[in-house]
């Protein structure tokens, strides 16, 4: 899979994309990732990349010229590979990022995602008219820049790529994935300062430890996030 992350802040991601299982997956070649730092496409002299509102107002508004040259050269990058990526933009603006998101575009991990990372006041308003974005938001709060987003975005989806994870089970079997929360886990010891492993788990019955968990992440999911169980049987 490949992905593009467009931003003005490209050291940004120098440290994360080195580490754990992302590191791993770009070394493996399971994934490339790209940063594309847009101030490059600047035509103004010193690199501007961004201008004072019309109207006037408090903040920087990105500018065109440069956002819409780094996309256009990025999407014409993918063509000539062959691929018709998924454009999707960081803004408080947009949706939640939920895990069926995640699930849909590893499911278009052939045609790989570009994600454009804003910052200051907004991008100029005109950007959204020349390009159908896929647009995301982790919660409602304000960020400085949309790079956190793309990080999130960049990890929930390589991990999910075949191969990236070694235990196949570790990325079906977790919060989510199901529409509730992951149950409750457990390892050595069995008792630490008076607390213990519950009993079942260290029974060896299988299908009771199947159950077991399917009802406590049932419950879990009831006591910290009821609105996933919208449409539950029960």
């Amino acid at each position: 899979m490949k992905i593009d992350i467009l931003t003005i802040f490209p050291g940004y991601f120098d440290t994360p994309l080195a580490q754990s299982v992302l590191g791993r997956a770009i070394v493996e070649g399971r994934c490339e990732v790209r940063i594309v730092d847009f101030r490059i496409f600047s035509a103004d002299k010193h690199a501007k990349v961004d201008d004072k509102p019309f109207g006037g107002g408090p903040g920087m508004v990105f500018m065109l010229q440069p956002v819409v040259d780094a996309l256009e050269a990025t999407i014409d990058r993918a063509t000539a590979e062959g691929r018709k990526p998924r454009l999707i933009i960081a803004t408080c603006r947009g949706e939640t990022l939920k895990q069926a998101m995640v699930e849909d575009w590893v499911h278009s991990a052939e045609e790989g995602i570009i994600i454009l990372c804003g910052h200051y006041e907004d991008f100029d308003a005109r950007l959204y008219e020349m390009f159908r974005f896929e647009e995301v938001s982790l919660g409602d709060f304000v960020l400085s820049g949309g790079e956190p987003v793309a990080l999130c975005i960049v990890d929930a989806v390589i991990r999910k790529l075949p191969g990236v994870v070694g235990n196949p089970g570790s990325v079906r079997e977790e919060s989510f994935s199901a529409g509730l929360l992951d149950y409750p886990s457990y390892t050595r010891p069995a008792e630490f300062r008076g607390l213990k492993v519950p009993e079942i788990l260290m029974g060896g019955n299988h299908a009771l430890i199947e159950q077991w968990r399917r009802e406590r992440a049932k419950e879990l999911t009831s006591q910290k996030r009821p609105d996933l169980l919208k449409g539950e049987d029960g």
